[in-house]
């Protein structure tokens, strides 16, 4: 079988990845050594409290995902090589040793770091997204045999946009004028600040973004670049297993949360679109891109959208009517409660709905926890859902439209056998069979789970469906006698309250607690 183009150009180069050992980045480093002859990749590791970057490395290969080992051995990680520093650092925290290493070696950098915390405060995603952007630019200018730099960035850096093409879009403030005033202004003065620095833009993640894509394409005269821009990146859909995932984001926390028996209700929108990107597709986007910077060397940083909302659109309605049904076909054994997961389009019925489905239930279950000498964990669960839900909600509940024109030009610009090895057509997948491997996949990656355990789990999921529906006819009954005795009628009079709680409370699924 020929090799394609893509393929055959990472033979014998080294790359340099910063966030490596983050979700993208895991699926990025299994891509390469699996399906490509590359001849080294040194990872930018921070090391971590009592644990050098080693140790660290060693962790790292050990959490290998196990089709890599299958096809290519262990040997394969002698590939890998530790790089201690960190994108929050000046020079990247780089030793000159390391530093000197990378000028003299690397070929192609993936610069795939970032903090992706919506709450993080200026100051700190200016120092990791927009300096550390900065920083590896300004290491790509000293790298002696550059083919080219590939940036990770976000499809929601122009979220005040709800169409958006793949181009730059200006940015009002310019990146020093950011820099110095974070550096100037004292912690308190700069986050009253804030909310105008950021202008019309959602949060300090899509603004510091946004200013970092200027850095990459600022450089563009050096050496050649590529912005890849993905929307919410989620399980993959073929490589390297159906449904791999190691990110609680998205829909992937969703289902983790709602097979346990914690999370019952979601403020979601079932008619809105949402994108969702396969990492595995986001991952071959990284590749490509960076392939075609470096062969076609353009005047102007290439832009590509890792997207689906134009062109293989979701609404959770595809899915909505056989999420319960995932949830029973794949239960875990370690599930505290019968599982369900109801879609509410509105945050104040959420947040209403949440206190009779999640709070009251959590109560209850972290009391037992405590009395069986457990750690009591679903209170704070609960708290930290509700500080997130007003940060989160312009996401939740607005429909972004990305344009992948130019990402698909591409997919049809490659060669038949670089089509299947590097994909970035969604055009085949069909998001019901998708979410049912990632349901699979969410109980064997991140419950960590296996499959052996499973005829365990579906009979423990047998028992506590008895269990909820024993429960609902005990609250049902409780609630018609209570009302029965506060209004002084018989029961029979009174009999109208049961179906108007069930409606109330939604219940006629089997999904009161």
């Amino acid at each position: 079988m020929p090799e394609g183009d893509v393929k055959s150009f990472y033979n014998g180069k080294n790359v340099f990845i910063t966030g490596g050992t983050g979700f993208v980045g895991i699926a990025l480093v299994e891509k390469l050594l699996r399906t490509t002859e590359v001849n080294k990749i040194y990872l930018l590791v921070r090391p971590k409290r009592d644990k050098e970057i080693y140790a660290r490395l060693e962790e790292y290969i050990k959490i290998r995902i196990s089709v890599l080992k299958e096809e290519k051995g262990s040997e394969v990680f002698t590939k890998l090589s530790a790089v201690q520093g960190d994108v929050g650092e000046d020079n990247l925290g780089l030793s000159n040793n390391d530093k000197q290493t990378l000028i003299d070696n690397v070929n192609i950098v993936f610069h795939c770091a970032a903090t992706l915390d919506f709450e993080a405060d200026l100051k700190c995603t200016v120092k990791i997204n927009l300096l550390g952007t900065r920083r590896v630019v300004e290491l790509c200018k000293k790298i002696k045999n550059l083919n080219g730099l590939l940036h990770v960035s976000s499809a929601y850096v122009n979220s005040h946009l709800l169409r958006v093409d793949e181009k730059l879009y200006p940015v009002p403030e310019s990146a020093d004028k950011v820099i110095e005033l974070v550096e100037s202004t004292p912690d308190k003065e700069l986050e009253e600040k804030t909310k105008q620095i950021l202008g019309k833009y959602i949060n300090t993640y899509t603004f510091t973004k946004a200013l970092a894509e200027i850095e990459v394409t600022n450089s563009v005269d050096l050496f050649p670049s590529c912005i890849v821009r993905p929307s919410m990146i989620v399980a993959a859909w073929k490589e390297p297993i159906p449904g791999w995932t190691n990110s609680k984001n998205g829909p992937q926390g969703f289902i983790m949360g709602a097979a346990k028996g914690v999370v019952r209700r979601l403020p979601v929108d079932p008619k809105l679109v949402c994108d969702y990107i396969p990492v595995d597709v986001v991952v071959n986007g990284i590749i490509v891109g960076a392939w075609k910077a470096a062969i076609s060397r353009p005047s102007e940083t290439l832009i590509f959208h890792l997207t689906s909302s134009t062109y293989k659109p979701f609404k959770w309605n595809i899915v909505a009517g056989s999420v319960d049904r995932l949830l029973h076909k794949y239960p875990l054994k370690s599930a505290v409660w019968y599982p369900t997961l109801k879609l509410l389009p509105s945050l104040f019925v959420f947040k209403l709905s949440a206190l009779f489905f999640h709070w009251i239930p959590a109560y209850f279950l972290d009391a037992v926890t405590a009395l069986s000498g457990g750690r009591p964990i679903l209170r704070k669960l609960h708290s930290n859902i509700n500080k997130s839900l007003d940060r989160l909600q312009p996401f939740i509940f607005t429909e972004w439209f990305f344009s992948n024109k130019k990402t698909m030009e591409l997919h049809n610009s490659l060669s038949e056998q670089d089509k299947e090895n590097f994909t970035l057509d969604l055009g085949p997948l069909v998001w019901r069979d998708y979410f049912e491997n990632m349901a699979k996949g969410v109980r064997q990656f991140l419950h960590k789970e296996e499959p052996s355990s499973l005829e365990y789990a579906k009979k423990k999921d047998t028992i506590f469906l008895i269990l909820n529906i024993i429960l609902q006819v005990v609250i049902m009954s409780s609630i018609w006698f209570l009302f029965s005795t506060i209004s002084g009628k018989s029961l029979t009079d009174c009999f109208l309250v049961l179906p108007i709680t069930l409606i109330i409370f939604g219940i006629y699924k089997l999904n009161i607690l």
